[in-house]
């Protein structure tokens, strides 16, 4: 059992790799793959650069650990994530057999752990994974609303300097 102390470091890992995603200009989600109180996977969203629409933390994450471990097996590993998986995550989490999630910020639109679905706890399903949210999510939610407002000016600049440029036509 992790103590409250290491679940603050190693989300405050994942952090670090949400900060690395916005940097280039990718939606600032960062994972990391915990074992053993050792990180062994680490991820961050590379969709756009890639034009590849798997690239989640999560995915980078989850993949350097299988890859670390020599199993796509990681019955005793726990994830932290800045924000709510989605649906595809949260599949690839409880196909991996991550023993525990924790993530920070809530997805309400495509939250497939807590906000929209429940895939992790499905008793259906022949595996369930713990989950803690809310680890540190003023940070990840504050970083997300930044990463976006940015967006939203320099959308906004380009198209005022458009109307510029057709009234000077």
């Amino acid at each position: 059992m992790l103590t409250e102390q290491q679940i603050h470091t190693f989300m405050g890992a994942a952090l670090v790799e949400a900060k690395k995603a916005y940097a280039l200009g990718e939606v600032p989600i960062g994972a990391v793959v915990v074992l053993d109180g050792q990180i062994i996977g680490r991820g961050f969203n590379l969709r756009e650069r890639f034009e590849d629409p798997s690239q989640h933390a999560e995915f980078q994450a989850v993949l350097e650990a299988s890859r670390q471990q020599k199993s796509w097996r990681l019955p005793e590993a726990e994830l932290f994530v800045t924000v709510e998986p989605c649906i595809m995550c949260a599949g690839l989490l409880q196909q991996a057999r991550i023993k525990t999630v924790y993530y920070g910020a809530e997805d309400y639109k495509a939250g497939g752990v807590h906000s929209m679905y429940h895939l992790l706890e499905d008793d259906r399903l022949n595996h369930q994974v713990e989950v803690h949210q809310g680890v540190r999510a003023t940070e990840a939610s504050t970083l997300m609303k930044d990463f976006f407002k940015a967006i939203r000016i320099r959308q906004k600049a380009a198209k005022k300097a458009r109307r510029q440029r057709e009234d000077q036509n």
